[in-house]
């Protein structure tokens, strides 16, 4: 028997193997066939119908897949052959949406089960994605297994991220508690230079000046820093930005260590402004003796472990957030038990024949002629302020003494308001003569000295406190363009609105000056160092 097939696929020919070649090969020999010729019709698929079956497979065959993968995990029944698996596919396609239904309910109701019972003893938590997948694989979990696990693998990466969180918070809180190297040396070499060099001793401002430091016709600043760097940078903007520097007396009030150096850099580097470099140590009255509770602030032991000791301990970092973390260590800065902080409250005594003075931080930088904050008129109040309570932002402009105050003390709930608006420290405007006729000086020490009664759990946060109490009912609230805050808690701050302000104010840990300050805000700080002087080079302290 032979078959021909023909090329074009149009005939098939089958022929007897023992037919002779010879013969007919029509003939018919014993009623059988020795030759059959069978035409076959052509068939034509077209490339459409091969195109819609490919596609139809394409849609069907994920669906396939995912039917096949949760009845695996699923775990009724091992199938080892494809009719088995056919068996067990074939309703769920069929019914696939309730049957899925059914699978995500049952899900749901084991994570809903899992998240209220105790992780098992000694389970073992993959580190990744790619093992938990290799480890379901090979041991075959059931679904509630797969859910503790999923569970706990949550858990774990949760706490390791916010155990980083904190320990990023701790770093930059003694970041920001440190003194850079460069402004340490700084510091050094200008205190050497006013050791060795006349010119960095001589009398500042020169003698004919020196009625122009009580002349109310002058405006005059006071700034209080024993940081040289940042006093720099806080005269030369305001000189910079003012319309007529000459009218300018800044009061620069530095602590003993710093005094030389202060006071170096001010005589070596000539400013239109009229400058004044006093110590702490030249105020004769200024003495602990006289003003016994700023020595019992300094020197209580309470206060010492809570400003100086271990930041972590009393703190159950499983029941607080960063957040709250973050300010408690900015209630914990150790400048906030440094009389330079305290100093603004004896602002009448230290200038005694002023009638007005504008206070200013040492990260601050003017932007604007500030010559018109002595225009304002403050209604016979003491203290000219910006109010921080009349914005979004949580880290400072929504501030209200709920925020600073702890309101289940007794004695802060009988006499504070927790919904009264607080207002900022930094830029102040400062009646010194309706301030001599109030007895804030007594009210801030009096309950400096009830905090200390009660082991400081009428608030935490430093000299604004104090002075939010001591100052109340004599507070002007001026335009919240004259003094913008924050710059130094958050980098989403608004450029723009940075630019309008005529006074910037880097409150925060981020300072200008700091590696962690942030980079975009840095230049407004920067544009007023004089990175061609000689000490700042030989300091190292480059422009970033």
């Amino acid at each position: 028997m032979q078959l021909h097939i023909s090329p074009s696929m149009r005939s098939i020919t089958i022929s007897s193997a023992t037919s002779s070649t010879g013969n007919n090969i029509n003939s018919v020999n014993n009623g059988s066939i020795d030759l059959m010729k069978i035409k076959v019709a052509a068939r034509h698929i077209s490339y459409r119908t091969i195109f819609h079956t490919v596609l139809l497979l394409a849609f069907l065959l994920p669906f396939v897949f995912i039917l096949a993968a949760l009845v695996t995990l699923e775990g009724v029944n091992k199938c080892s052959s494809l009719d088995c698996l056919g068996r067990r596919i074939g309703p769920g396609f069929l019914h696939r949406s309730d049957d899925s239904g059914r699978l995500f309910r049952d899900f749901y109701k084991i994570l809903n089960q899992v998240s209220t019972e105790k992780l098992p003893d000694g389970i073992l938590l993959p580190d990744s994605f790619d093992q938990l997948v290799s480890e379901m694989k090979s041991k075959q979990y059931d679904l509630k297994t797969f859910a503790f696990i999923l569970r706990g693998m949550m858990e774990k990466f949760e706490r390791e991220i916010k155990e980083s969180k904190f320990s990023e918070l701790m770093n930059k809180h003694f970041a920001a508690s440190s003194i850079p190297k460069g402004i340490h040396c700084l510091s050094l070499r200008l205190t050497d230079e006013y050791s060795s060099n006349a010119h960095a001793r001589k009398q500042l401002p020169s003698p004919e000046l020196l009625p122009l430091l009580s002349d109310n016709s002058y405006h005059h600043f006071v700034l209080s820093t024993d940081n040289i760097l940042a006093a720099s940078v806080v005269v030369t903007s305001a000189v910079q930005s003012s319309l007529i520097p000459q009218k300018i007396v800044f009061h620069i009030i530095t602590d003993k260590k710093t005094y030389a150096g202060m006071h170096s850099w001010f005589a070596l580097n000539h400013v239109p402004a009229i400058i004044e470099v006093k110590g702490l140590h030249q105020f004769d009255w200024l003495t602990r003796e006289n003003v016994p509770v700023l020595e019992a602030v300094e020197n209580h032991k309470g206060i010492r472990d809570y400003y100086h000791g271990n930041h972590i301990v009393g703190t159950n970092l499983s029941e607080t957030t960063p957040h709250k973390f973050y300010s408690k260590l900015q209630a914990r800065s150790p400048k906030y038990i440094s009389l330079l902080n305290h100093i603004r409250i004896y602002l009448p005594e230290m200038f005694p024949n002023l009638d007005k003075v504008v206070f200013l931080d040492d990260d601050i930088v003017v932007q604007r002629d500030l010559a018109s904050l002595w225009d304002i008129d403050l209604k016979g109040k003491v203290n000219g302020a910006v109010e921080t309570c009349k914005g979004e932002d949580t880290w400072v402009m929504s501030k209200r003494f709920r925020n600073y105050f702890n309101f289940s003390h007794p004695l802060i709930a009988k006499n504070l308001d927790p919904d009264e608006c607080a207002w900022a420290y930094g830029m102040n405007i400062f009646d010194l003569r309706a301030w001599r006729k109030k007895n804030i000086r007594d009210t801030y020490h009096s309950w400096l000295k009830e905090n200390l009664k009660s082991n400081l759990t009428m608030w935490k946060l430093g000299t604004l406190p104090p002075a939010l109490i001591a100052f109340k009912g004599h507070v002007h609230p001026i335009d919240p363009s004259w003094h913008m805050l924050g710059l130094g808690y958050q980098d989403k701050t608004d450029i723009e609105a940075v630019k309008k302000a005529a006074v910037i104010h880097y409150n925060g840990q981020s300072k200008p000056w700091l590696d962690i300050g942030f980079e975009h805000l840095r230049p407004f700080w920067t544009k007023y160092v004089n990175y061609s002087n000689d000490f700042i080079r030989n300091c190292h302290i480059m422009e970033s």
